[in-house]
């Protein structure tokens, strides 16, 4: 979550600042949260007859599965999931963006709206959630706070505050229920998706979910995501290409945090910007992974674009959102240097043996699912490889990673799911991917890895 924007510009405390239009309360309680879901899964059925009343009046026999996949039907379930917010909206926020080609074109389409909207919080929940952190007079700490947020996502949202001695705050505050609703949350829409019709029964979203519960557990701990926003600021010190907000710890609470106001353009943005740049852009990440993984041992893991700003005049990337930020063992680290320095020199039996280590698979793992998970690497670590730069705008590595991935996640002789370390560091690096091919960056990556083999 991105915490400026060219927002409204903050008001004082006094006024009553009206909320955004696409405010709506959140859910908060267990049986609220339920009724919302229970409400969805009417609405749906509701579709279907419908549908099917039309399309028999046409002269048509529909099938079951062609009613449930309407549009009409997928626009529902995505409204709902935008108004619980919280896990319920995170789970869809996965599907959307993992899930790739199985997911039928109409739920991919409106699903993949999850990824930006969400409705924010009216006033009242802002101020109950201030008042249980703050306590009573928390104005007193403030000059102007902005009740209309600048951003809003799945489980909180950024507001604009000025303290007393001027300094300009961004205050992520969570949506109400979110920490308590997590694992209902994610168990329920999952079900109820699948029950719908809406996802294929071939899909296996176990780990998916699994991941889905601890991300958002962790990320619903904001004095945890205080901590990491205060130890990257420290790792990053020697690093003036970087900027991370300052965290402001004396008003940050499990439900709040506070932080120094930056601001700077969405990094996605720069698709125009002048090829030098794209690239230099994407080699500070690509080479803050690689000393995240093999340096620090500490990945922020979220692929978020919105986690990225930059500020054209001092050239600076700007590194937000450290909810999802996760501690890695040596031992992974060093699994994971032996497993690229492998790809970089074609080596397929030094591959073989980081991948056992790694969890990849083991000794009693057919050999045809083996060579599978090396194909797997073979494709997603090719700009290893490359001596000199990797063109990410004209490759078509994605698409060869994705048709690959599914045959081998469809295929249910094979059941070895990797740590769920790998599954995060899999979405980062992916994310890294798709912003490169996004803004056709050429990446000398080869280069950015040898410095750590």
């Amino acid at each position: 979550m991105t915490t400026s924007t060219k927002a409204t510009k903050t008001k004082p405390l006094v006024p009553d600042v009206p909320t955004t239009p696409l405010s709506a309360p959140v859910p908060s309680g267990r049986w609220s949260r339920l009724a919302r879901l229970g409400s969805m899964a009417t609405g749906v059925a509701g579709g279907m007859l419908l549908e099917g009343v039309r399309q028999v009046a046409q002269g048509k026999r529909p099938r079951v599965g062609d009613l449930l996949l309407t549009p009409a039907n997928a626009r529902r379930v995505t409204q709902q999931l935008v108004q619980l917010r919280g896990a319920a909206m995170k789970v869809g926020q996965l599907i959307s963006m993992d899930s790739g080609d199985l997911l039928p074109p109409a739920l991919t389409e409106i699903l993949a709206r999850l990824r930006s909207d969400a409705q924010a919080m009216p006033k009242k929940q802002v101020l109950a959630v201030l008042d249980a952190s703050w306590g009573a007079g928390w104005s007193r700490h403030f000059d102007e706070f902005a009740f209309t947020p600048v951003a809003a996502a799945s489980i909180g949202q950024v507001h604009r505050a000025q303290r007393k001695d001027g300094r300009l705050l961004a205050i992520k505050i969570q949506y109400p229920g979110v920490r308590e609703s997590i694992d209902s949350d994610v168990d329920n829409v999952a079900g109820l998706l699948r029950m719908s019709g809406l996802l294929p029964k071939a899909l296996d979203l176990k780990a998916l979910l699994r991941q889905a519960k601890q991300q958002l557990h962790d990320e619903a701990d904001y004095e945890r995501e205080g901590s990491f926003l205060q130890r990257y600021s420290e790792l990053l010190a020697d690093s003036p290409a970087f900027v991370v907000p300052t965290l402001h710890a004396d008003l940050t609470t499990k439900s709040v945090l506070a932080m120094s106001y930056v601001g700077g353009v969405p990094v996605e943005s720069l698709v125009d910007a002048p090829q030098a740049e794209r690239d230099r852009i994407v080699s500070l990440l690509v080479g803050l992974l690689f000393r995240e993984l093999f340096e620090f041992r500490l990945i922020q893991t979220d692929p978020n674009f919105a986690n990225y700003r930059y500020d054209r005049d001092s050239r600076q990337l700007i590194l937000l959102d450290f909810g999802a930020t996760r501690p890695y063992k040596a031992a992974m680290a060093q699994g994971y240097r032996h497993l690229m320095a492998g790809a970089a020199a074609c080596e397929h039996d030094s591959m073989r043996k980081a991948a056992v280590a790694l969890g990849y698979f083991d000794a009693g793992t057919q050999e045809r699912h083996q060579l599978a998970v090396l194909e797997l690497f073979d494709i997603a670590l090719e700009p290893l490889r490359r001596e000199g730069a990797y063109d990410f705008g004209s490759t078509d590595m994605a698409a060869r990673l994705r048709e690959a991935g599914m045959a081998l996640g469809l295929d249910r002789d094979f059941w070895q799911i990797p740590p769920m370390d790998a599954l995060l560091l899999h979405r980062k690096l992916g994310g890294l991917y798709l912003l490169a091919a996004r803004l056709q960056a050429r990446v000398d990556v080869h280069a950015l890895a040898q410095v750590h083999f």
